[in-house]
């Protein structure tokens, strides 16, 4: 890692990197359109960039996006796929209908199931 932003979580995912690359598409067609005075090149790019939006979210919603918060560093690589329960205070979940109660059950029977340690 380099020592300009440490060991943490960046949240590179498909999700990410894909609504990036469509949206530094379309604001490149747009700007392109824009200095050779195309009007319908300039609708093209803003189309693309709202399209960028609607992948990105299609994505997190599949299961290549990242909850809110930082993932454990097993998580960090950008293939990683999200087990989909919905996410706590995440915009795009709940605009999908996916409640936020059930991944805290899932969250919590995780936890009941879990081992305990000997020191408790």
């Amino acid at each position: 890692m380099s020592a300009l932003h440490d060991d943490v979580d960046l949240g590179h995912t498909v999700a990410g990197w894909a609504g990036c690359a469509i949206a530094l598409a379309g604001f490149a067609t747009a700007g392109a359109a824009l200095c050779a005075g195309r009007p319908a090149g300039i609708w093209l790019g803003a189309g693309l960039v709202v399209f960028a939006g609607l992948a990105t979210w299609a994505l997190h919603l599949m299961g290549w996006g990242k909850p809110s918060g930082v993932r454990p560093a097993e998580e960090w690589d950008w293939r990683v796929r999200d087990p989909m329960t919905g996410h706590r205070d995440c915009l795009a979940c709940r605009l999908a209908g996916r409640r936020a109660a059930e991944a805290a059950e899932a969250a919590e029977t995780a936890e009941a199931l879990a081992p305990v340690p000997a020191g408790r």
